[in-house]
């Protein structure tokens, strides 16, 4: 009786350490080329009052422009999006100090990688330019092998602005279940699903399905709702937003959702789509002419009603995130060279100004931990 007061005790005071947290890591992955970066950033960001202060920066690294961190927070997977030299790298990490400790980099297996994504076993990156996805083995020290599996698609589709000439992965995301690996190619559009086996080696991926998107849209990101009922894909080229449910590997259109006025005849340019950790509400950034941010709320049967657009205070809208208390939601502008804090009222999902900045050159990818 004693050891399980104690036990129970020692459980609640665990749990009102975690609630009372408010200091999380915010690292940032960002674009070196322009010169205004130097490579990985890492902040503290206060969940109490936005404020955020630099710890420290990983140099010496040729554009880290997309992260994951590891299921264990023990390790950095960055893409290095370098052209037909582009790599991808490892590195061990301290999550107290935030230092990031490299430790190896492979080749990448295709031009421009911009996503990548890791479980327990594998290091998964999407590669743009090269219109191909490859797996990554990864060691018990953190350290990534060279690939053990590269898929290459060769399609392409009607964008007029030449655009979808060939193929362009430019996300691999693995679905709520981890059975399966969703592929979206902007250049193709369409979305592959791949069933996968995580100590398959070269059979690592197999195909499922393949489902084609609308014409000329370029599918860029999506994303599901905590449940793994449903999921929302953007499309760069007009901002639409396609409503799915989600079940076993199967995507089922419910929706389709513009995010920009009728009138409007500037570039779009689609960036990134979340939903809230309460699964309430969606949100869409588009970058070009546009550069706002959308809000919408999730029906109980997966369908989105439109709250509002706001302007996102910058230029280039290239990835946002919301912060783990669920009060902030945090923009990285790549053109303007800085993040913007909104808060973010859990009511409404309504987003204003917090007014606090945090500036680094060319942010491309936000991630709290």
């Amino acid at each position: 009786m004693k050891q399980n007061i104690i036990i129970f005790l020692m459980s609640l005071l665990s749990t009102i350490a975690f609630a009372q947290k408010t200091n999380y890591n915010l690292l940032v992955g960002t674009y070196t080329a322009p010169g205004k970066s130097e490579g990985i950033y890492t902040y503290n960001f206060n969940t109490a009052t936005a404020a955020s202060n630099l710890k420290l920066i990983a140099k010496g690294i040729a554009n880290p422009s997309y992260l994951a961190v590891s299921p264990d927070n023990n390790f950095v997977y960055a893409v290095n999006e370098t052209g037909n030299t582009s790599t991808v790298s490892a590195f061990s990490y301290d999550q107290k100090t935030g230092l990031l400790s490299f430790l190896n980099k492979v080749d990448s297996h295709g031009a421009d990688p911009c996503f990548v994504t890791v479980d327990n076993k594998n290091v998964i990156v999407a590669n743009y330019s090269g219109g191909s996805l490859a797996v990554f083995p990864r060691n018990a020290d953190g350290s990534l092998n060279e690939a053990s599996h590269v898929i290459q698609h060769t399609g392409k589709s009607i964008d007029p602005k030449g655009r979808q000439k060939s193929a362009h992965v430019h996300m691999v995301k693995f679905t709520p279940d981890k059975k399966h690996l969703v592929v979206n190619d902007l250049g193709e559009d369409q979305i592959y699903i791949y069933n996968y086996n995580p100590t398959g080696k070269d059979k690592t991926l197999t195909e499922k399905k393949v489902l084609k998107t609308n014409a000329g849209t370029g599918p860029r990101h999506i994303t599901f709702t905590p449940n793994g009922k449903f999921a929302y894909l953007v499309h760069e080229f007009n901002g639409s937003i396609t409503a799915f449910s989600y079940l076993n590997g199967n995507l089922t259109k419910l929706q389709e959702i513009g995010t920009t006025p009728k009138n409007f005849s500037g570039s779009v340019d689609a960036a990134d789509i979340h939903v809230s950790a309460d699964g309430k509400f969606l949100y869409e950034t588009n970058r070009g002419d546009a550069n706002s941010i959308s809000a919408f709320s999730i029906l109980p049967t997966g369908k989105l009603k439109f709250i509002e657009t706001v302007s996102t205070l910058g230029k280039g809208p290239r990835n946002f995130t919301i912060d783990p208390s669920g009060k902030y939601l945090l923009i990285g502008h790549q053109y303007t060279n800085n993040i913007v804090v909104f808060n973010r009222n859990k009511t409404t999902g309504k987003l204003t100004d917090s007014g606090k900045r945090i500036d680094v050159g060319a942010p491309v990818c936000l991630v709290f931990n």
